[in-house]
């Protein structure tokens, strides 16, 4: 069974940051992609930012460059999104997930094999 447990979502103001934290349990591939996505009311669920275990650059959605940071600590099976310079647009559903796809594929394919619970994230202005 695979086991994905997101955490550090909340209320920030505009210009706030927080860190989101996702730990993976369970999953058995050996190199496979692992990121964020998320779904405003109303909205169709976006990718973020997603990197691959086995190196290599990762992929953010434009509206989130220069302000997201995606890392990852494999020891620890924990992918973490750290996220500034908030805006009442990130307001969303933030979702962690997991898959056997680059991570551009799984972006913008919006392709997974397994999914979090979901953590909120609340920006005011």
């Amino acid at each position: 069974q695979v086991d994905l447990v997101e955490s550090g979502g909340g209320s920030v103001q505009a210009g706030g940051s927080l860190r989101l934290s996702c730990v993976v349990s369970g999953y058995t591939a050996s190199k496979y992609s692992w990121g964020w996505f998320r779904q405003a009311p109303g909205k169709e669920r976006e990718g973020v930012a997603a990197i691959y275990t086995a190196g290599g650059g990762p992929y953010y959605t434009d509206s989130v460059k220069g302000r997201f940071t995606i890392s990852q600590d494999n020891a620890r099976n924990t992918v973490y999104l750290q996220m500034n310079s908030l805006k009442p647009e990130d307001t969303a559903m933030y979702y962690c997930a997991v898959g056997k796809y680059s991570p551009r594929e799984m972006m913008v394919g919006r392709l997974a094999s397994s999914w979090g619970q979901g953590t909120q994230v609340t920006v005011s202005s």
